[in-house]
């Protein structure tokens, strides 16, 4: 996500005489970019019959009184308004078709970055599907434009008038046979979500969202964050005066928009001045822009790297790379709480009167490049207790590092064993296991099966570190993710593979539709005769407001040893972990559900002789299709 240390501001016009001076004036305020009718909005087309039918003279200003850069970079362009693709009236329709046409196409010969179209209602089927073939799909040279759906946060009186008047049109006045919310009045969310449904959560169709001046509820203003919000419009009348004379938002509002500026937005203000000079509304947005409260740890870590999705890493059929090793050592808070659990370990294992004499083996299993070394060795330092340290890694370029480590700082206090830790067969057995091959949704690097394999060389009553762990799921609405999966294209490959495998990805443009809960538990040392961490889970959830899921994220935590844990789960984030993001699991068709419906997802994690993977499937309300049946998309290698 790009950095910007001052707002990207606009200024929409209603109409424009001069846009060179609008443009101007604007600039000199402050403002980066304006919006502006495409066609002054007095000026209806008439294609189908009519007097002006066979008017003579361009519908609009010639392209020559703007730049190519200007047009590029400081126009968003705006639809006319009285458009109705979803008239009941044939040549109404018809003819908004091609006066919407003939504004696009100019849309696209001018190069704008961006243009503003506008249902004003859940009727909007025709519009949506419009706008989609015209600007999106069906052209073989597709325009560069995004399109941004101008949605209010709470509809206006007359659009809800609108919509009724528009099922008595069609002679139906029962509004349930539409598909729009029970109170459209305040669910404008459902007029969004039924247009970018329509046109298939194309990335190029973004929210514009107009902020309301009685905010909605905390379910919905979390929901609107949910989604691709490409601008916000807010109108003057918003703002109350200060003691100074100058505009101020209500504390809510302002709490609100600092809220969309962690999802890069832009602002658009709109309406008559009422402060002296349209300069001071942009001083003020630029102010709560550049005052939002700093990033805290793991956002600053994952700038950049917000909503991206990564295959997740495969440590034991692949090997990491030294940047790789780099990145998560710069972990501070993993190190210190597996140090703290290792010296709490060693306190217990070893008493005061032992501590002469005893030594203590630690194995450390994927050793890495040494961290966890480190860690026993200093923890073993601070609680003043021998220790022997065995350090097992397979990855043979890791091997020199902990080498080079052994010759230079370690000596015959640590062995390095260059071997897989199922396959090690140690000359003694060990006090305290130590590893960290835990992932994104705690056993999706095969933890399990590697500490079951490594238990044999562990004392019966020895120390596994960690000694559990717990992953979670949720359903979230997700849309930029969603819209991301449907890009990716592979030759060769199964047309659902990317539906139907996970990504560790740092969730952020997202809504949680619940509260997470747990799915499975894996327990070590594993004293199970024939260990078997194959698994089956099924979940419900309630969902209090209407909405999309497009799919589950995951997390999980982990006990280290007796209280000392490390946890990615929202409610118990460890302050300052950054080695695991969540991780994704998509639906193929995001799934509408209403208020208060119950979601019910299965999970298995099945496990074959050669590999392990991920089967999910949704069963309430629909039953869905089964997501990477046989692992046909993506496996885990043993």
């Amino acid at each position: 996500m790009p950095i910007r240390e001052h707002i990207s501001c606009g200024l929409q016009y209603h109409s424009v005489n001069d846009i060179y001076d609008a443009l101007k004036n604007a600039s000199q305020d402050g403002y980066a970019f304006i919006v502006s009718p495409i066609v002054h909005p007095r000026h209806r087309r008439e294609f189908l019959s009519g007097k002006a039918r066979n008017r003579r003279g361009a519908f609009t200003r010639s392209d020559l009184v703007l730049s190519t850069q200007d047009w590029n970079t400081s126009i968003v362009g705006k639809t006319s308004s009285w458009l109705n693709l979803d008239s009941p009236i044939e040549s109404v329709r018809r003819n908004s078709e091609a006066a919407l046409e003939q504004e696009l196409n100019y849309v696209a010969h001018l190069n704008l970055a961006a243009v503003l179209v506008e249902p004003r209602s859940a009727n909007c089927t025709n519009l949506a599907r419009f706008v989609f073939s015209k600007a999106i799909g069906a052209s073989s040279h597709q325009p560069s434009y995004n399109v941004w759906v101008y949605i209010p946060m709470r509809a206006h009186e007359d659009e809800a008038r609108m919509f009724f008047n528009d099922a008595a049109q069609n002679g139906d006045s029962k509004k349930d046979d539409f598909d729009v919310p029970e109170n459209p009045l305040n669910d404008t969310w459902e007029w969004w979500n039924k247009f970018r449904t329509i046109c298939n959560t194309e990335k190029k169709v973004g929210l514009a969202l107009e902020l309301s001046a009685d905010l909605p509820s905390y379910c919905e203003i979390e929901r609107w964050l949910g989604e691709p919000i490409r601008c916000v419009f807010v109108r003057t009348s918003l703002f109350s005066t200060n003691k100074k004379g100058f505009p101020v938002l209500s504390r809510a509002h302002q709490n609100l928009l600092r809220k969309m500026f962690k999802l890069d937005i832009q602002v658009v203000v709109y309406g008559s001045n009422r402060h002296g000079s349209m300069r001071h509304y942009h001083k003020y947005m630029d102010h709560l822009w550049t005052t939002q409260d700093p990033d805290d740890p793991l956002s600053s870590y994952a700038k950049g790297y917000e909503d991206y999705l990564q295959i997740p890493l495969q440590p034991l059929m692949d090997n990491l790379e030294s940047c790789t090793y780099e990145v998560f050592e710069k972990d501070p808070t993993k190190y210190t709480e597996y140090k703290r659990a290792i010296y709490s370990a060693l306190i217990d294992r070893v008493s005061e009167e032992e501590k002469e004499t005893k030594n203590v083996v630690i194995m450390v299993v994927g050793a890495g490049r040494g961290p966890l070394v480190r860690s026993a060795l200093s923890a073993a330092t601070n609680a003043q207790r021998k220790v022997k340290v065995y350090a097992v890694e397979k990855n043979p370029n890791a091997i020199v590092t902990l080498c080079a480590q052994q010759d230079e700082m370690w000596g015959d206090q640590v062995t390095v064993v260059s071997c897989d830790m199922r396959e090690f067969r140690p000359p003694e057995k060990a006090d305290i296991l130590v590893s960290e091959l835990l992932g994104s949704f705690a056993d999706n690097e095969l933890s399990p099966e590697c500490l079951d394999g490594a238990q044999k060389f562990l004392k019966d009553d020895g120390i596994s570190i960690p000694c559990s762990y717990t992953n979670y799921v949720v359903p979230v609405s997700a849309p930029k993710l969603y819209s991301e999966i449907t890009q990716m294209r592979e030759k060769d490959k199964h047309p659902l593979t990317f539906f139907e495998m996970p990504y560790v990805v740092h969730l952020h443009n997202h809504t949680p539709l619940s509260s997470p809960q747990p799915l499975f538990t894996f327990v070590h040392p594993n004293r199970v005769e024939i260990p078997d961490n194959s698994r089956y889970g099924k979940l419900s959830f309630g969902i209090t407001y209407n909405c999309t899921i497009h799919g589950f994220a995951g997390y999980f935590d982990t006990v280290l040893y007796k209280d000392i844990k490390l946890s990615i789960h929202p409610s118990s984030y460890s302050p300052g972990l950054f080695s695991w993001f969540p991780i994704f699991f998509p639906l193929k068709d995001p799934l509408y559900v209403k208020s208060d419906a119950e979601v019910e997802v299965n999970f298995w994690r099945c496990v074959s002789p050669r590999n392990v993977w991920y089967e999910w499937m949704v069963t309430k309300p629909i039953v869905g299709n089964i997501h990477n049946p046989c692992g046909r998309s993506y496996i885990i290698g043993l």
